[in-house]
């Protein structure tokens, strides 16, 4: 296998030396599994021996294996990275102000640059959040997570990718391209659930005042609604939250 991405940094060429086996009931639950070695021909097309039955010290090493080869080579990481692991990155934006873009019937099709709070991404195998924050510098373990003030969202933070164009690594060097594909890609919609900002008349009434530059450069923070989950507890958990 050439050119075979299996890390940031790392593209080797690769060749298939052994496989797994797996036979189970027609539920697909795995009852038997089988090692084989795997031999290259001349033509290039490998074969797959004989097998022997797996046992569970040999299953162990070999993913143990596996996982010691797919860890990510020691890197400089920006102060803006909070987290990282082989299923996930999380990074921290600074308050700024940044374009948005709306394309929905309530406010129409509409671009301005807004004021934007703190906000904490987690890009993983099983998703894409985004969470606000109160406080203007980097968070801390113990820092209050809030809804993302954003349509296209799900409740917890669950970014509604659709046609957004988002990198297909999970990676340090990705995440521009991860905060490119969030705030380059139209708000078309607020999705169900709770709600994503507190104001008296709604979110699109929220916006429409954003987008007429009510705020001036400064996001209104006392329009964040408040989640019962830290950094830490994002951290922690291996669904990001989402429960």
């Amino acid at each position: 296998m050439k050119g075979l991405d299996i890390g940031s940094d790392r593209v080797d060429e690769l060749a298939a030396i052994s496989a797994i086996l797996l036979n189970g009931r027609q539920d697909r639950s795995a009852v038997y599994g089988t090692v084989h070695p795997v031999t290259q021909g001349k033509s290039g097309r490998a074969t797959i021996g004989a097998g022997r039955p797996i046992d569970r010290m040999a299953l162990i090493d070999c993913l143990r294996d596996l996982a010691q080869n797919a860890a990510p080579k020691a890197e400089f990481l920006p102060e803006t990275v909070l987290a990282v692991s082989q299923e996930a990155v999380m990074w921290w934006c600074r308050p700024a102000m940044r374009r948005v873009f709306f394309d929905c019937q309530e406010i129409g099709r509409r671009s301005a640059v807004v004021p934007h709070p703190g906000l904490v991404f987690r890009a993983a195998s099983n998703g894409f959040s985004v969470f606000a924050l109160q406080e203007d510098s980097r968070p801390t373990p113990a820092s209050k997570l809030h809804e993302p003030p954003y349509f296209n969202t799900w409740d917890r933070g669950r970014i509604c990718i659709g046609s957004a164009q988002v990198p297909k690594r999970i990676d340090v060097e990705s995440i521009a391209g991860w905060e490119s594909g969030f705030f380059e890609s139209a708000f078309t919609h607020p999705n169900h659930g709770n709600a994503r900002v507190s104001h008296p008349n709604g979110e699109f009434a929220f916006w429409k005042e954003m987008l007429d530059g009510k705020y001036g450069e400064q996001f209104p923070k006392e329009a964040l609604v408040f989640m019962d989950i830290t950094l830490a507890e994002l951290i922690a958990s291996k669904k990001g939250g989402l429960k």
